[in-house]
């Protein structure tokens, strides 16, 4: 599924017609992209708002194009938590504000820098060092007896609860999408110790607190009558350990233009795919 998806990516990085692959131009669709760092995409050119990192080649980007959207507001920013939906982030206003009563569809990606994304890799990095071989990050996050990373993903549960339900009541009738994370490490538990500077068993520990985030946000968003877009299964075997030609996540020291750890413009291209596979009609679907 991943190598189909791929060269669907390459497609919508494109931005060749709709119809060249498979999606329906818009009646009429006024798009609001609300997100994190993953949404804006740091780095990839073109930035064309250096306060967000935002570049017109993320996957809202892609989408709005692809979808042949009526308009498009993209507020996504570098940095992101929940509470910037309504409070401004720099030259950014609050996100939630660029919503409307005429808003038809919204995507939403946001929840990884209330986990503490940034802090996480930051911390497994410092500490793979005590022991290359074994788990010394997730003994670091469970060592008050109980695993910190999973409670600080229960805590983050209602705060998405909240967003949805703001973003249901500025536009009440928007069709509104939850946008998972892609796949950073890999499927499989393997390592790639220094591209990846993490110790050999906190890869799988690490992967599975990424699997619980996703499968929250898909939850919560069923709970508030949104929709999720699963970008972590079209993205594995691209994740930051492969070969820089195969991979659409960067590692911590990018050879593509990406920040570290977040994806590169391949990875945005597989995220807009995967959007605008949940937004063709049933009949065009393939």
């Amino acid at each position: 599924m991943g190598a189909a998806l791929g060269g669907c990516a390459l497609v919508a990085a494109s931005t060749v017609p709709a119809a060249a692959h498979g999606a329906q131009p818009a009646r009429h669709t006024d798009y609001v992209a609300l997100g994190d760092s993953y949404t804006s995409g740091p780095v990839i050119p073109q930035q064309v708002d250096a306060n967000c990192a935002r570049s017109d080649h993320n996957y809202p980007s892609l989408t709005a194009a692809a979808a042949q959207v009526s308009s498009f507001k993209d507020v996504s920013c570098a940095g992101a938590t929940t509470n910037e939906m309504w409070k401004a982030q720099g030259t950014n206003g609050p996100q939630l504000d660029a919503l409307s009563r005429d808003t038809d569809l919204v995507t939403v990606q946001i929840g990884g820098n209330d986990v503490g994304f940034g802090t996480i890799i930051g911390t497994c990095a410092q500490l793979s060092a005590k022991d290359l071989t074994g788990n010394p990050c997730q003994k670091y996050y469970g060592a008050s007896g109980f695993d910190q990373l999973t409670l600080n993903i229960a805590q983050t549960a209602p705060k998405i609860d909240k967003v949805l339900r703001a973003v249901h009541a500025r536009s009440p009738h928007a069709r509104v999408i939850v946008v998972g994370y892609p796949d950073l490490l890999p499927d499989d538990g393997s390592g790639c110790y220094p591209t990846v500077p993490f110790a050999a068993k906190d890869f799988p520990y690490l992967r599975d607190t990424e699997k619980r985030l996703n499968l929250m946000l898909r939850l919560v968003a069923a709970l508030d009558h949104a929709e999720y877009v699963d970008t972590y299964g079209p993205t594995v075997g691209h994740d930051m350990c492969k070969a820089s030609a195969d991979r659409w996540i960067e590692p911590l020291q990018p050879t593509s233009p990406a920040a570290p750890a977040h994806p590169n413009a391949k990875g945005e291209a597989a995220m807009a795919q995967a959007v605008l596979k949940k937004l063709e009609p049933a009949g065009h679907r393939h």
